[in-house]
């Protein structure tokens, strides 16, 4: 599957990188560093950076199809980079945190709250709609992690980390509702923790395996159909970017013992992949 050898795009050595994002309209891909409250922007064409630092830890940041500025997952909140508060869930256990957040194609947040201390059932996924409410869509989760939808918007994928599982929802954007949660693929607990996931082009579902030091792509029926492995033990995320969407970014974590942990990755996997939604509020 793969064109091209995994090569390293920026050595950033992030603690904790995540939520790669790919602003087509800047020419730049935005990542967060979580626990450092971190939320970057980088532009490979010239090297071009910015870095802005938020109190408290940032697990998501997407732009706003209206305009300039971000929608960021800050703790228990959703806020606008301006310091507007969108939403909160204060009644999520203290230990609970914001983690991967999406935007469907209609421009609806879909942020997932996960529990540091694994706590089995205690985090949830909620959707945010543009002068909504924020409201609970899945509970019992444990580990919210990626989201995607395929280029039809018929399907979205969801990871919490904690089931070792791919998961696919019949969806519906008119209604914003899902149905018919069934498994994609399941993964075993030796080749590492699903983690971040990306929709190609073509329909595979590729997905980053936190402590397993790799990438896999599964079809629309769930079959395996490649494996790229990675010289990070801990990739977190992944988002497609460049002027074509061809190149695959990966974010990933320490520890610092390995000389690029943290660093962001890049590859391109020979299928170009979907653009990234941008929130419409």
């Amino acid at each position: 599957m793969t064109s091209g050898s995994v090569r390293v795009a920026l050595d950033c050595r992030d603690q904790l990188g995540e939520g790669p994002f790919w602003d087509e309209r800047r020419g730049e891909l935005i990542r967060v560093d979580i626990v450092r409250g971190r939320v970057h922007g980088w532009r490979p064409s010239d090297g071009a950076s910015w870095c802005r630092e938020v109190e408290g830890e940032v697990s998501a940041a997407i732009p706003r199809s209206g305009g300039d500025g971000l929608v960021l997952a800050v703790d228990r909140r959703i806020a606008v980079d301006d310091g507007q508060l969108l939403a909160e869930v204060e009644h999520e256990p203290p230990a609970n945190r914001f983690n991967d957040c999406k935007c469907d194609p209609q421009g609806r947040l879909w942020a997932g709250t996960m529990s540091k201390g694994r706590r089995r059932g205690a985090a949830a996924l909620y959707r945010l709609g543009p002068g909504g409410e924020i409201e609970r869509m899945v509970s019992d989760t444990t580990i919210s992690n990626g989201l995607a939808w395929n280029a039809a918007g018929d399907r979205m994928y969801f990871v919490d980390s904690a089931t070792q599982r791919i998961d696919v929802f019949d969806f519906d954007g008119a209604t914003s509702t899902i149905a018919a949660r069934r498994v994609l693929a399941s993964i075993e607990p030796a080749d590492g923790l699903p983690d971040g996931i990306a929709v190609d082009a073509e329909g595979g579902v590729w997905v980053c395996l936190y402590g397993g030091g790799a990438l896999r792509r599964y079809g629309e029926d769930g079959a395996l159909d490649a494996v790229i492995r990675l010289p990070v033990t801990n990739p977190t995320s992944l988002a497609f970017g460049g002027p074509d969407l061809r190149t695959m970014y990966i974010t990933s974590a320490q520890p610092a013992a390995e000389p690029l942990a943290g660093a962001l990755l890049a590859v391109e996997p020979g299928v170009p992949g979907l653009p990234g939604n941008r929130f419409a509020g």
